[in-house]
């Protein structure tokens, strides 16, 4: 069985994400500043990215971004910087010092969705880790599978679209759009949202495909 995408948030006021990822497959372990992160991050490596705030007290997410970055074990673990600071120069600064990607607070949950899904493709750590990151012979088939309304859908999904977004934008019912879900996560052999979505990158899933 596939393992859950494994996020270690970092934020001294975790409540939102802590409370919603897991609703969209992800296994969430929580620090609310930079130390006890790393104090959580010397006990565990097995993480599969890392979402880190920059203001936060005892240690700020900077200072935590370079202890990461200069600790071997811990070096290639992803991380997005989270912060309410839209400053290019910062930006370029984080991303110099070793960050992933970037967003600003307040952001929208799609968004925020579809760049760890974004980040995590590029590290090749989504998906079953007993397994290649390829899609298998029988994902692709199973992929070729799908009705076009099915593609519709993971499209979305993979658009980083909420289930309630998916239903007003394809004009249908919530349960429906359940269903759908219900009907790929099966045929594709995945778990949750991250790795259709995975399967669907490698698949080159876009627009074109459903014209």
């Amino acid at each position: 069985m596939a393992e859950l995408t494994k996020v270690l948030l970092v934020d001294d006021n975790p409540k939102y994400l802590e409370d919603i990822l897991p609703f969209y497959g992800y296994e969430v372990c929580v620090a609310e500043n930079g130390v006890e992160a790393l104090e959580i991050l010397e006990k565990s490596t097995n993480f599969d990215i890392i979402l880190l705030d920059v203001m936060m007290p005892k240690m700020n997410g900077w200072d935590t971004l370079k202890t990461i970055r200069k600790t071997p074990s811990l070096k290639d673990i992803p991380v997005i910087m989270v912060t309410a600071v839209s400053d290019d120069k910062k930006m370029v600064y984080g991303l110099k010092m070793g960050a992933d990607d970037y967003i600003t607070k307040p952001f929208i949950l799609p968004n925020l969705l579809a760049r760890i899904e974004a980040v995590l493709r590029r590290c090749a750590r989504v998906g079953n880790k007993k397994s290649s990151s390829n899609v298998t012979i029988s994902q692709a088939k199973m992929f070729n599978s799908l009705t076009d309304r099915e593609k519709s859908v993971l499209l979305l999904v993979t658009e980083g679209k909420s289930n309630k977004q998916i239903a007003d934008e394809l004009v249908i019912s919530l349960v429906t759009v359940k269903s759908y879900l219900y009907s790929i996560f099966k045929k594709l052999k995945v778990k949750n949202r991250t790795q259709a979505t995975l399967v669907a990158s490698q698949m080159d899933l876009s627009e074109k495909q459903l014209l």
